[in-house]
């Protein structure tokens, strides 16, 4: 439901996403809430939420600076510490999947 409608384009790339975070490991659990998907070990260590032609991508990264595409996450969601906006599959790349990696290995 949440990649419905207008936001129909945007499954792919979250699919891509989805299916790379859980190489990470067994222990990687999504799970879908109203809004978002929780992506989790022990802890949530990021989210993906779709957005107007994007997919936001949460990520539990404290006491790393931001930089580039890797954004403070400010009011975006108060349970992660960065955000990186994904417009296309292409974006799911290794940047983006080296900060979710991290993440990972934090939580």
């Amino acid at each position: 439901a949440q990649y419905a409608g207008k936001k129909a384009g945007l499954r792919p790339a979250y699919d891509k996403l989805a299916a790379a975070v859980a190489r990470f490991g067994a222990d990687v659990e999504l799970s879908p809430k109203k809004t978002y998907v929780s992506l989790r070990r022990s802890k949530q260590f990021a989210l993906v939420q779709p957005g107007a032609g994007r997919i936001d991508v949460g990520i539990n990264l404290k006491g790393v600076a931001p930089t580039g595409r890797l954004e403070a996450s400010g009011s975006f969601n108060a349970m992660v510490s960065h955000r990186v906006r994904v417009t296309s599959e292409a974006e799911i790349d290794k940047a983006l999947l080296a900060w979710l990696r991290e993440a990972y290995d934090k939580a």
